[in-house]
């Protein structure tokens, strides 16, 4: 079996439990600012409409079509609309504090804490993420993950977001390696699988609800503990 020198993992999806996580938060942020007054009758609509807009505004970041700044900017006024409600009645704070809220959570996939005791006794671990710098770092924190990544680069940083290979590149001359020694580890074909293939570096497509791809990963797994039986 290749030997590696390197890991990286995207955060993400992958380790932070986003959709747990963002559940959480929206849910605090309903009964807080009182949303059924201002036009959103349930969580659900809510809910629902989060999932549907963030995704899309999030391909767009991705594809460069919108810039961070937009992204936030517009985020819950287009989230309102699509619930029912008036753009204009989102309350001013509420894009800050779903951030730092969200941030703030530590749920974690299961198995995350016990896979990365097991690969940093063998490994050096570092993170590669198309999120923002202040929330991805207080992602890490909140969630008892800093202790373990000796290298952080995010899109923000660097200018460039996975799938272009730059990212990558980054992080290999940052650390003084080469593709051939580094493995991806991820949940997103495109950004991830595609991102790490783009770079020639091997991949890991964690894919615990069995979506079907197009691409052809190096490795997949359901469960983060079946990483014990690659690397």
């Amino acid at each position: 079996m290749k030997t590696y020198q390197h890991i990286f993992f995207d955060l993400d999806h992958t380790l932070w439990d986003y959709d747990r996580n963002v559940t959480e938060s929206l849910s605090e942020l309903y009964e807080h600012y009182n949303l059924k007054e201002l036009g959103i009758p349930t969580f659900q609509q809510l809910f629902d409409s989060f999932h549907h807009v963030n995704f899309q505004l999030w391909d767009w970041y991705n594809v460069g079509k919108i810039d961070k700044v937009n992204l936030r900017k517009q985020r819950f006024r287009m989230i309102f609309a699509h619930a029912g409600a008036l753009e204009d009645s989102v309350p001013t704070p509420f894009e800050e504090d779903f951030m730092d809220r969200t941030s703030s959570k530590p749920h974690l996939f299961p198995y995350s804490i016990e896979i990365l005791d097991y690969l940093k006794a063998k490994y050096p671990l570092h993170v590669i993420t198309n999120g923002f710098n202040e929330s991805q770092a207080k992602k890490i924190t909140s969630s008892g993950l800093d202790k373990y990544f000796d290298l952080v680069v995010t899109s923000e940083t660097t200018g460039h977001k996975k799938p272009d290979p730059r990212i990558f590149y980054h992080a290999m001359e940052k650390l003084c390696t080469s593709a051939e020694h580094c493995i991806m580890i991820g949940d997103n074909p495109k950004s991830d699988i595609l991102g790490a293939q783009n770079a020639s570096i091997d991949q890991v497509y964690f894919n615990p609800k069995g979506m079907e791809i197009d691409l052809k990963p190096t490795f997949t797994i359901a469960h983060l503990q079946e990483l014990e039986s690659i690397l």
